[in-house]
């Protein structure tokens, strides 16, 4: 992959610690209330403390801020629970667009900005060590996803799945989320929040968002010991190849490994793959 420093050569030094952190956090724990505890009312009152302190502390950040915080928003409207009826998946599809369409949409024709941006193909031709890293993406995948969603009991969060229409639209709505992941937390939230923090620090912050998430999607139990990690490496990749096509890659590579496991633990012995 191409170096870190190679890709973040032209971006200025930030500090360390700011007082622009204050009302950034206030922002992530806006998140956790909303999709972790599920306390509506709370998180947007922490999306509203967050934007008044930033509105003090720093203009610039209080307009990625509000275009984070309309995100969190517009998604907030639905259950994120995993449902594949048709009417839920066009409806979840819907807002879930919207939550991206939007921050782009005010960054780029009220802001008159291009800092939210899709780069599909970043740096050029992928590596060596980007291919074995895809490889590693699958063997670790197979090797500990059995292990969380069945030891866990969290595949129940997914509906049992014994019809080849319900499998299709299971493996749809596994990978639609998992692109929608990379267009939301990597191009809106970890962009816009490098624009003020250092790439390290931007990356914990967009990490405790996007986990949060994927906690009322489904990933339970001790799933954030796997997913902080997994939005942490999928940050820092897209720093430093610059390829939302590569992230997405790996992702669905992971999805696909998301998508049998369950398959499998609903339908034991259905799938003779894992070793669980």
């Amino acid at each position: 992959m191409p170096s870190l420093a190679a890709s973040t050569a032209d971006a200025p030094a930030l500090p360390r610690l700011s007082w622009k952190l204050v009302p950034t956090l206030f922002v992530c724990a806006a998140a956790v209330m909303l999709f972790g505890v599920q306390i509506v009312w709370i998180g947007y009152a922490l999306l509203a403390v967050g934007l008044v302190i930033a509105a003090i502390v720093d203009r610039a950040l209080l307009r990625d801020l509000t275009l984070i915080a309309a995100g969190l928003v517009i998604i907030s409207t639905i259950s994120l629970a995993a449902d594949i009826s048709y009417v839920n998946m066009v409806r979840m599809g819907t807002v879930l667009a919207l939550a991206v369409a939007v921050p782009y949409l005010v960054s780029r024709y009220v802001y008159r900005e291009y800092a939210i941006r899709f780069p599909w193909r970043g740096g050029g031709r992928w590596t060596r060590a980007q291919w074995f890293y895809l490889v590693l993406v699958l063997v670790l995948g197979w090797t500990i996803l059995p292990f969380y969603f069945i030891t866990s009991g969290v595949y129940t969060n997914w509906p049992t799945v014994t019809e080849p229409d319900a499998i299709a639209r299971l493996l749809v709505g596994v990978n639609a989320v998992g692109i929608w992941d990379e267009l939301f937390f990597i191009c809106v939230v970890y962009t816009l929040l490098r624009r003020h923090f250092p790439n390290w620090q931007a990356n914990l912050l967009q990490a405790v968002i996007f986990v949060s998430f994927l906690w009322e999607l489904g990933y339970q139990s001790w799933g954030p010991l796997l997913t902080f990690p997994f939005a942490l490496l999928q940050g820092y990749t897209f720093s430093l190849t610059r390829s939302l096509g590569y992230v997405i890659t790996v992702h669905l590579l992971f999805d696909l490994v998301v998508f049998l496991v369950i398959v499998h633990a609903h339908n034991p012995g259905a799938l003779p793959i894992f070793l669980l």
